[in-house]
């Protein structure tokens, strides 16, 4: 179990051989359990501010702090695969996850149980790169994106269940619950890992990683986020809000400065000290606006994934688990889609993928802006499924395309970089919003006098201008694909003769 698989061991014509197949389908099912546990809480957070007697906007920490926490992990990545073996790496990550779970279990007050989420956040914050590397260094680049596609539909499995599952067992038997079967999960990645799960990759125990970089991360992404959620509470010009904001912004330019100063003089052979991060692969114009259309769409996508079960239960008053109904078929869509647009990758190429993706998601995110007290609730359904078929077209190909643009020795600090930025705008993105959203809601109840009634509409009066400004955050990313995909391997008309032109030589031979 302990000896390293070579490529030529894991991929053999045309196919993963026995070994790396089981291994990869480990990887997949830790990775599957790190995004079920992400959104499980989605529907169950109305019922656990109730609880708590807490604000919405402290309560989405619940999910913001997973988010962040995985972002400062990702960076890691890199140094952690070359200090440490994937089955050291997993097997530590699956007891941290499993021992969090316990704690958000059992814990007793609010604060425990974010703590518990903090260390599921630390046991499967670098899952996702560690089988994104893997895949990249067993397949081939012509068979990348269908590769990425099907490992992108297996995650896409988890949130099509995760919010549905979570609001039933809300529902029957408390949010608790929710905990309880992902400690069993835990336990089940755990004893698989253990036995079944093979190394990939040479590991060199004298690697050290930039601990004071970590640290800067934390204060600079977690100052920022601290600070945008006491705004609520607090007006700007209190310490509470500009203090912290402050001191993240100040935190996250330092941590930059570092890295790019870190990796010039590595390059220029006066340094020794390898950077936590190599921001120096954002000078790869086509993997930057790769990176940055991925980080968008996490933006505008993680606070609705909050926002809509808002609407669906405090302001139609419909049950977690029906919220979490409501919610199924986009990620279904999402699962089908990821698919799909990986194997449209490899034939059409970026462009014309992402392109239709961004359009969709664009369209999906203007209907369900239309929202209103008396509407229609599977519009709400209807919306989400049209969005998330536009997420499955995006994320997934632009995020293959722009780690094809890099040259090999770097895809693992790029896979780094585009998945701290990623969870790292989707932290950011919810508090963000959903503060602009009870903003705009208590102005607008004011307006109303105040009551009830007064509540609920301006709830959904804050809701409707969140998702058109998400809205207008699609609109970007159409504009963004339009001028920054292009290329080799973006499906240009050029690239696309060149694929038909190869294709017919082949059947001449």
């Amino acid at each position: 179990m302990g000896r390293v698989l070579t490529r030529e061991e894991s991929y053999r014509d045309g196919h993963l051989t026995h070994a790396a197949f089981v291994s990869i389908a480990i990887l997949t099912f830790i990775t599957f359990v790190g995004n079920f546990t992400q959104l499980q809480l989605s529907a169950a957070l109305p019922t656990i501010v109730a609880e708590f007697h807490i604000s919405v906007t402290t309560g989405q920490w619940l999910t913001s702090v997973f988010q962040l926490v995985m972002g400062v992990m990702v960076p890691l990545t890199a140094f952690l695969t070359r200090r440490f073996s994937t089955r050291q790496i997993v097997i530590t990550s699956m007891a941290v996850f499993t021992l969090g779970s316990l704690f958000s279990w059992l814990g007793p007050t609010f604060v425990l149980v974010l703590a518990g989420r903090l260390l599921q956040a630390v046991g499967t914050g670098v899952m996702w790169p560690v089988l994104q590397i893997t895949v990249f260094n067993i397949y081939p680049l012509s068979r990348r994106g269908v590769a990425m596609g099907t490992v992108g539909m297996a995650m896409s499995v988890a949130p099509a269940i995760g919010p549905t599952c979570g609001g039933w067992q809300t529902d029957m038997n408390g949010w608790r619950s929710i905990f309880l079967t992902l400690t069993v999960l835990g336990a089940v990645a755990l004893v698989l890992a253990t036995l079944l799960l093979r190394n990939f990759g040479a590991s060199d125990k004298d690697a050290k990683a930039d601990f004071f970089s970590v640290g800067l991360s934390v204060f600079g992404f977690g100052g920022l986020m601290f600070g945008f959620t006491n705004i609520e509470a607090y007006p700007f010009a209190n310490p509470m809000v500009w203090l912290p904001m402050a001191i993240g912004v100040a935190g996250v330019v330092w941590f930059a400065l570092r890295q790019i100063g870190r990796q010039r003089r590595l390059d220029a052979g006066t340094g020794t000290k390898v950077p936590l991060l190599d921001l120096l692969v954002m000078r790869n114009r086509s993997f930057t606006y790769g990176t940055v259309i991925a980080a968008m769409s996490f933006f505008a996508f993680s606070s609705i994934m909050v926002i809509m079960p808002l609407y669906i239960q405090d302001d139609r008053g419909y049950s977690a688990t029906m919220s979490g109904l409501i919610m199924l078929p986009g990620a279904i869509g999402q699962c089908i889609s990821q698919f799909f647009g990986g194997r449209a990758l490899d034939r059409f190429g970026a462009r014309p993928v992402a392109l239709t993706g961004t359009i969709i998601l664009f369209l999906g995110t203007v209907g369900m802006s239309l929202i209103g007290p008396s509407t229609w609730i599977w519009w709400v359904s209807i919306c989400q499924f049209v969005r998330q078929i536009g997420m499955g077209f995006v994320l997934m190909p632009i995020t293959t395309w722009s780690l094809n643009c890099l040259e090999p020795k770097d895809v693992s600090a790029g896979s780094a970089v585009t998945n701290t930025l990623r969870q790292i705008a989707g932290a950011m993105g919810a508090p963000v919003l959903v503060i602009i959203m009870e903003s705009l809601a208590a102005m607008r109840a004011g307006q109303l006098g105040g009551g009830a009634a007064a509540t609920v509409s301006g709830s959904i009066f804050g809701i409707q201008w969140v998702l058109r400004i998400s809205a207008v955050i699609s609109f970007a990313m159409v504009v963004m694909v339009l001028v920054g995909v292009r290329g080799d391997g973006s499906g240009s008309t050029r690239d696309l003769a060149h694929r038909a032109i190869a294709r017919m030589r082949h059947v001449e031979v």
